[in-house]
């Protein structure tokens, strides 16, 4: 604690300015006492511009300039950058600096993805390399780190976010060497994960009653809604097909050949064993959604979400359940933001719902739930979430840490979804597919250097008369199944072209380019 006392005696009309300089980092110019007023005065305008400059710098590594109908999303997405950087202690990515001041694997790898897009790409080494090493002997990977050391309780989602985490490193960096560095890491949560499996692989689960548990990972509490008693996760088994399939990714970017296969033949059966699990979960419980546990069967549509993102399964889960999930989670969440359903908080980590549905092509509800979120930051103009959004917002409750920086990693990663993701399905980079046509209409959009795993997008789009023009550029790679790009207007196409030849658009309004750069127009009826 301190208290700062600045006797001031001012005459109706006049003013007096003090200073204050925190050193929250290693080192910070010294000022010194001076009775000079003015070089004072000089010498915090100095320390205040090269701050100024610093966050700017860290802030805007990627352009995104949006209209004024996108502004509000725009001042966002930097505010909570910098609340992540902010949050960091040293190396570790942390959701918060005050109840949460230890550092999970599962915050961390998806945060680090969210950073990653923003070109923060050494922080992200720094937590890959400072995390790693806490891993435990037999290949598990501790759930969180803090200033006791590892927390050995089992949470079995962790084990799969440190393979994805490295992974998603090199997909945005290339950086091989570091791959080859900790391999062994990788090499060693894989095959832990492959034994947890198969402690669910024998006789007993093989009958009728057991059959739904059948190569599922065992229960643990990784999903905070089973805390009380553990379960057999969906959220866990999601993330264990990532790390498996990263593993053998990795191992194929090694030449590791043989380890490739295996973990190969690995990953197959276990998506085979999670998706078989599901359908029997779902007839077991009597549903049509999918179930967040397999003995609960209970509606988890925000720990379903990973399951596009960043697991990228949606096309190998069954396709009506999926679609029933997200059909009942935006019917209730309109309960809930229209007072049709009595409620008392939620945790804004529905965030990530909104990449979800954008991935599932339905950019209008996206922007629904995305407009809706955006009313609950608290306060408005600081541009945050807290863990827990209450209806009764004035009440004094547990409200996690202000601002969340998980959260927060939730909204970036959603938003920037909107303008570019990966598809694994089809080796695809889809373009503007969360674009909404007020960003287009009222003045255009501008996307310098955004991250993917084929190198950095410039992206343009903006009115011209009645076509809409888009400029694709960048350093980016395109993909082996192309870049496709989404018309952000709700109009029927009367034609486009690319570079100035005609080229087909499908049923979808999507057109496939492969080459960049690329000048699309895109005409209407």
């Amino acid at each position: 604690s301190a208290a700062l006392a600045y006797p001031l005696a001012l005459a109706p009309g006049e003013t007096a300015e003090g200073y204050v300089a925190v050193p929250l980092h290693d080192a910070m110019p010294a000022i010194g006492p001076t009775p000079d007023p003015v070089l004072a005065r000089a010498r915090m305008d100095s320390l205040l511009a090269a701050t100024a400059r610093a966050w700017a710098e860290a802030v805007d590594r990627v352009e995104i300039r949006l209209p004024p109908a996108g502004r509000e999303v725009e001042n966002t997405l930097r505010t909570v950058l910098a609340h992540i950087l902010i949050n960091r202690d040293g190396a570790a990515i942390q959701p918060g600096s005050r109840s949460y001041m230890r550092s999970w694997i599962r915050d961390g790898s998806l945060t680090s993805a969210a950073l990653l897009r923003l070109g923060h790409h050494e922080a992200v080494r720094a937590f890959i390399e400072w995390y790693a090493p806490y891993q435990f002997p037999d290949g598990k990977v501790p759930c969180c780190v803090d200033a006791r050391g590892a927390d050995p309780v089992p949470e079995h989602d962790s084990h799969g976010q440190l393979i994805f985490l490295i992974a998603e490193y090199y997909r945005h960096t290339g950086d091989r060497a570091l791959v080859e560095r900790l391999w062994p890491h990788v090499a060693k949560a894989a095959a832990y994960i492959d034994t947890l499996r198969r402690e669910r692989m024998t006789p007993e689960y093989l009958t009728p009653e057991e059959r739904a548990f059948y190569g599922m990972l065992p229960q643990s509490i990784s999903h905070e809604g089973y805390s009380a008693k553990p379960m057999h996760s969906y959220w866990d088994g999601l993330f264990a097909l990532r790390g498996l399939k990263d593993a053998a990714f990795l191992a194929a970017v090694l030449g590791r050949e043989d380890d490739a296969a295996r973990l190969g033949a690995i990953r197959d059966e276990f998506r085979q064993h999670l998706v078989e699990s599901y359908t029997r979960a779902m007839a077991m419980h009597g549903i049509d959604y999918l179930p967040g546990a397999v003995e609960l069967g209970d509606f988890d549509p925000t720990s379903t979400t990973i399951a596009l993102a960043p697991v990228d399964e949606g096309h190998n889960l069954p396709a009506a359940a999926l679609a029933a999930t997200f059909d009942r989670y935006l019917r209730e969440f309109r309960e809930r933001r229209d007072g049709a359903r009595t409620w008392d908080a939620y945790t804004p980590y529905e965030l990530r719902s909104v990449g979800t549905v954008v991935r599932l092509g339905r950019k209008a509800e996206a922007h629904e739930l995305l407009d809706s979120f955006l009313r609950d930051r608290r306060p408005a103009g600081w541009n945050q979430w807290a863990e827990v959004v209450w209806r009764e917002y004035r009440e004094p409750r547990f409200i996690g840490d202000m601002p969340h920086t998980w959260v927060g990693s939730d909204f970036i990663r959603s938003v920037l979804d909107m303008f570019a993701y990966e598809r694994e399905a089809d080796s695809t980079l889809v373009v503007g597919a969360g674009v909404p046509a007020e960003w287009v209409t009222e003045g255009g959009l501008r996307v310098r250097g955004l991250g993917t795993h084929y190198g950095p997008l410039d992206l343009e789009m903006r009115m011209e008369g009645d076509a809409v023009r888009v400029r694709i550029a960048g350093e980016i790679r395109v993909p082996r199944g192309g870049l496709v790009l989404r018309s952000p207007l709700d109009r029927p196409l009367r034609r486009a072209t690319v570079d100035g030849a005609p080229a087909a658009v499908n049923a979808d309004s999507e057109l496939i380019i492969r080459r960049v750069p690329a000048d699309v127009v895109l005409e209407y009826r």
